[in-house]
């Protein structure tokens, strides 16, 4: 098990979202990231980093496919917070490798030619930010999804060789959207439309009432469990 781990989760118990970001942001000076894709969670540990000016260093992944309504809350931020958000691209290389030999998508034709796209736009660029650094701060909650539930506030991440913490990890949908309506944070207009999850736009759609969570997202593919791969579950 490893040693940072164990002492991320000790330090962290019992402790409050910003009281805990805090603590890690002092004990892991240059060495803590956060990674944003602007939906309703990752606004809220945003508006923490940035109103208690924490030095975490804010990321996200510009896959080339995102929303209209996703850069439109991309800008508001950076309005409100006037703070940076560092944007990671995808390998230009194997990109325009995939995109010539394949055709722009691709991803419909098969999940191995999905997840092909997603590892090019998603997972290659995260490695890139991840690098050198010791925690990844995520939003993800337990109740977003059944692969979700299985995962607990603190885990390693045995790809990145780094600690990922979830700050709001035992947080409710109702307590995320209270807390932005109570700060005033910017939000994804999408979300007012059936959007509980947002990705790339060719790829997520809204839900129906009583949908999962995540039914929009690679909506024709038939799997229980649909991810990315950017947060799959490792041994610690």
């Amino acid at each position: 098990m490893n040693g940072a781990f164990e002492h991320i989760n000790n330090i962290t118990a019992g402790l409050g979202p910003v009281e805990a970001l805090t603590k890690l942001a002092e004990l892991y000076p240059g060495e803590i990231v956060f990674s944003t894709s602007f939906g309703w969670e990752d606004q809220v540990i945003s508006h923490m980093i940035f109103a208690n000016k924490l030095p975490i260093k804010v990321f996200t992944l510009e896959t080339g496919r995102l929303f209209r309504e996703t850069y439109s809350v991309w800008v508001s931020t950076m309005d409100r917070y006037k703070q940076p958000i560092h944007a990671y691209y995808p390998n230009q290389e194997l990109l325009e490798q995939m995109v010539s030999t394949k055709g722009p998508n691709s991803f419909y034709e098969s999940v191995e030619n999905r997840k092909e796209c997603c590892g090019i736009r998603k997972i290659e660029p995260l490695k890139r930010a991840l690098k050198g650094n010791k925690v990844w701060i995520t939003g993800i909650r337990a109740d977003q999804s059944a692969n979700r539930h299985d995962m607990h506030d603190v885990e390693w991440d045995g790809q990145n060789q780094l600690v990922k913490y979830h700050p709001i990890f035992h947080w409710t949908l109702d307590e995320v959207k209270a807390y932005i309506k109570q700060y005033n944070i910017p939000y994804n207009s999408l979300h007012d439309k059936g959007f509980p999850s947002i990705g790339c736009m060719p790829c997520t759609r809204a839900v129906a009432e009583g949908e999962d969570f995540r039914a929009g997202r690679w909506w024709w593919e038939d799997q229980s469990k649909k991810e990315c791969g950017l947060h799959e579950v490792t041994a610690k």
